[in-house]
């Protein structure tokens, strides 16, 4: 099986690069190699790599800038998507789309199942939206997998840059009104390798277990590494963005039960291994 991901420079993106074995033949294709805003060289490329499964993890993903920017927002998280979902319908592959906790207004008191009616608030979350419409009107091979709160080894994350805050600070202010799961890349890539290889089609809701607010995740982070930094909890009213945030975007995974998929590990002890990982 060959498996082609977009976004391969991306956090999820290398990290999925890297899980290539001898039953599956992993391409990672940058934004230098294949620009998802282009039709044809879509096309090209994936006639050339003949996958047998695309995951598409490329997206545009400054939410505040987004808000500025829609064009390409929606040029990137939406037209690219369709471009994609042509190109692999064409050659019969399979599709699997990132998309995020963004997609709900996160005014929900109970977890989000993956059929409650979608409600974005912010440009990103919208051009993601428009990306799954897209991806579903176009193909019949799809998965859809919305994610969040999204660490890892690469690139830049909250994770990485607590760890910062620890050496360079004494205290700290984090947002305490903002619910969620984080999700260590490691964690969501192997579930989405386990997963395109099924034909067990359509939206998946898939993060690390458990249930913190941001400033409950910045004391477990420091509270692992054995930091003394005096963690503060302040609302989201008190550092305003340009783009709103869900409060509440915590998801349940009911397709990963209904499909008999083993559900991943609680956010805390991914955190643990990550730092772990780290270390090593």
């Amino acid at each position: 099986m060959t498996l082609l991901v977009t976004g391969a420079n991306g956090q999820l993106g290398q990290e999925l690069v890297r899980l290539g074995d001898d039953a599956i033949r992993i391409v990672g294709y940058g934004r230098q190699q294949l620009d998802v805003t282009n039709l044809q060289q879509c096309r090209d490329v994936i006639r050339a790599v003949r996958p047998d499964v695309i995951i598409h993890a490329a997206a545009y993903t400054a939410v505040d800038q987004a808000e500025m920017d829609a064009d390409e927002a929606y040029r990137i998280n939406a037209v690219g998507t369709r471009n994609l979902t042509l190109a692999s319908h064409e050659q019969g592959a399979k599709i699997c789309y990132i998309s995020t906790d963004y997609v709900f207004d996160g005014s929900a008191s109970r977890p989000y199942n993956e059929y409650d009616n979608t409600n974005p608030q912010s440009v990103y979350g919208k051009s993601k939206r428009a990306g799954e419409i897209l991806l579903q009107s176009l193909s019949d091979r799809y998965f859809i997998v919305r994610t969040s709160w999204i660490y890892g080894k690469y690139g830049n994350n909250f994770v990485k840059t607590m760890l910062k805050l620890a050496k360079e600070r004494d205290s700290v202010s984090i947002v305490h009104d903002q619910i969620g799961s984080p999700t260590y890349t490691l964690d969501i890539a192997r579930f989405l390798v386990e997963l395109v290889r099924t034909e067990a089609y359509g939206i998946y809701h898939a993060s690390n277990s458990g249930v913190c607010t941001w400033f409950e995740f910045a004391k477990a982070i420091f509270e692992e590494i054995g930091s003394s930094i005096r963690t503060e909890p302040c609302t989201t009213e008190q550092f305003p963005r340009p783009a709103p945030r869900p409060a509440y975007s915590v998801m349940d995974h009911s397709a990963i039960r209904q499909n008999g998929f083993k559900d991943l590990r609680h956010w805390r002890d991914a955190l643990r291994a990550y730092l772990k990982d780290c270390e090593g």
